[in-house]
């Protein structure tokens, strides 16, 4: 194990593998894509080698998540590994555009689903419409949030959930609190 690197628990290569199937790539398409052996890449997928952070920040950048989704895995206690995430251990995800904070509630990417805490900023929203291959139901906790899907605009308060099936979307808080949702995306996307 190289000692100038942070350390990431076996989650890192099992997250790894479930965002490269989760984009349809294989492992030859992925590690062309590197510019890296099939071989190298199976074993940081097995957590049998350990990337360097050039890696890190090529293969975050080919998979499209944030590099800081992929260093932060902090180390659960044994018999909470895998099973419980506690608030303080919350991995960031996505990027912070247009105001919107994301955190992984979901112990790692293995699953067939993820689940995501989003805070959306006050008078904060996405421009461009988002169209993802999965499907995905919101729940929100507090402040309020208009969504359009596929043209149809929706205000949602807490309590309200929603979902949308692989349409296209836009979100807005054009209101002076923040809105909190809880997010079940499938398949894992981040």
């Amino acid at each position: 194990m190289r000692h100038d690197l942070p350390t990431h628990p076996e989650t890192l290569g099992a997250d790894l593998r479930a965002l490269r199937k989760a984009r349809g790539l294989t492992l030859t398409d992925l590690a062309g894509r590197l510019g890296r052996s099939v071989g190298w890449l199976s074993q940081v997928e097995r957590d049998k080698s350990e990337p360097s952070i050039t890696d890190l920040r090529q293969i975050a950048s080919v998979l499209e998540v944030s590099v800081s989704m992929l260093f932060k895995h902090a180390a659960a206690p044994a018999h909470e590994a895998g099973y419980i995430v506690r608030k303080t251990a919350r991995r960031p995800i996505g990027s912070s555009i247009a105001g919107l904070v994301e955190e992984l509630l979901s112990p790692d990417l293995t699953d067939d689903f993820e689940m995501v805490h989003s805070t959306f900023a006050p008078f904060s929203r996405i421009t461009e419409a988002v169209s993802r291959p999965t499907q995905e139901v919101g729940y929100l906790l507090s402040g309020k949030l208009d969504l359009e899907i596929e043209g149809c605009r929706h205000t949602v308060h807490p309590g309200d959930s929603f979902r949308i099936r692989g349409e296209r979307f836009t979100w807005s808080n054009p209101y002076p609190a923040p809105a909190v949702a809880i997010w079940v995306i499938a398949p894992p996307v981040y």
